[in-house]
């Protein structure tokens, strides 16, 4: 169930471009990680780590640059890995991640070959 922040955060993004996918009026996720980085969007900005709306310009500035490179034909769509990417720069921005920190941790560690 939704608190005031997370119904307020959730109704400015309809009908708007960064408009979470819906089915049957609903919130739509295929898969729990896309539920959690919503949460996790959304739990951070309550606790006053970030604006909502700072957050959703990046997410719309995430979605026009994946419009920008679907023009090339390179990428598919996907809601929510545009919107991790927003997340990411948030979290960069606020101080919570360094930058480019993320990438590194993610990547395969060479001295266990």
């Amino acid at each position: 169930m939704f608190t005031r922040f997370e119904e307020y955060a959730a109704t400015q993004m309809l009908g708007q471009p960064d408009s979470p996918p819906r089915s049957d009026g609903k919130l739509f996720f295929n898969g729990e990680w896309e539920r959690t980085v919503f949460g996790m969007a959304l739990a951070l900005s309550k606790q006053g780590h970030f604006e909502w709306e700072d957050f959703r310009t990046h997410l719309i500035n995430s979605i026009a640059a994946w419009e920008q490179q679907a023009c090339e034909g390179n990428t598919r769509w996907d809601y929510y890995e545009r919107y991790t990417m927003a997340l990411i720069v948030m979290l960069e921005q606020c101080g919570i991640l360094k930058p480019g920190e993320l990438a590194q941790q993610m990547r395969p560690d060479e001295t266990h070959k």
